[in-house]
C-alpha cells in the first residue's frame, strides 16, 4: 500500500542526487503514515537537509514573534473596527474558558495546562498585526488544541535531522516570510 501513495519527493539527478520534499503544516503525526518509504529513505541518506526555516534556532522564534508585532505604541484596539475587535475578545474569551476541557489525558501527563498553552498561543494577541491575529484564531480550534504538543511536519524532520547530525540549513529569512504577510492591508486580511 505504501508504494501506491503519490509521493511529494521530487529528485534532481546530479551525483550524489539531491531531492525536493514538500511538506505541510500540521503536526506530523496525521501525515507521517502516508509519506511514502521513498521520502523518507531519501532524508535517511541525506547528508545535507534545508528547511523553509530554521524553527531549531532561537533567533528565528524570536524575530517570528516580533515581525507579528505592531509598531511601537500601537494595539489592535487601534487598527480594528470597534464591533470586529469586540466579537475577537468575546471568541478569545470563550477558548480560554473551553481549552481546559479540549486538552487530553495525555497532554495533561506531560504537563501542559491549559492556561500555559493559551498563553503560549494567544499571549500579547493585543500587540499582534491582524493577519498574525487571523491566523492564531484559526489554530484555536479544538482539534487543533489535541494536537498541540506535538511538533509539526517541518519542526518533526528539522529535530530528525538535528538528532541524526546531519548539516541543516533554511532556504528563507523569516523577514521574507514577515514582510509579506505584513503588507497586506486590512481588507485583504
Amino acid at each position: 500500500q505504501q508504494n501506491e501513495l503519490n509521493s511529494f519527493l521530487w529528485t534532481i539527478k546530479r551525483d550524489p542526487p539531491s531531492y525536493f520534499f514538500g511538506t505541510i503544516h500540521v503536526p506530523y503525526t496525521r501525515v507521517w503514515d502516508f509519506i511514502p518509504e521513498n521520502s523518507k529513505k531519501a532524508f535517511l541518506q541525506s547528508h545535507i537537509v534545508y528547511f523553509e526555516l530554521d524553527l531549531t534556532d532561537p533567533y528565528t522564534i524570536s524575530a517570528l514573534t516580533s515581525c507579528q508585532l505592531l509598531p511601537q505604541g500601537k494595539n489592535l484596539q487601534d487598527v480594528l473596527p470597534r464591533d470586529i475587535y469586540r466579537r475577537l475578545k468575546r471568541h478569545l474569551e470563550y477558548v480560554k474558558l473551553m481549552m481546559p476541557s479540549w486538552m487530553t489525558p495525555d497532554q495533561r501527563g506531560k504537563g501542559l495546562y491549559a492556561d500555559y498553552l493559551f498563553n503560549a498561543i494567544a499571549g500579547n494577541w493585543e500587540r499582534k498585526r491582524p493577519v498574525w491575529v487571523m491566523l492564531m484564531v484559526n489554530s484555536l480550534t479544538e482539534v487543533d488544541i489535541k494536537s498541540r504538543g506535538v511538533p509539526v511536519l517541518d519542526l518533526f524532520l528539522a529535530q530528525e535531522a538535528e538528532r541524526l547530525r546531519k548539516q541543516t540549513g533554511a532556504v528563507e529569512k523569516v523577514e521574507e516570510q514577515c514582510h509579506p504577510l505584513n503588507g497586506l492591508n486590512f481588507s485583504q486580511v
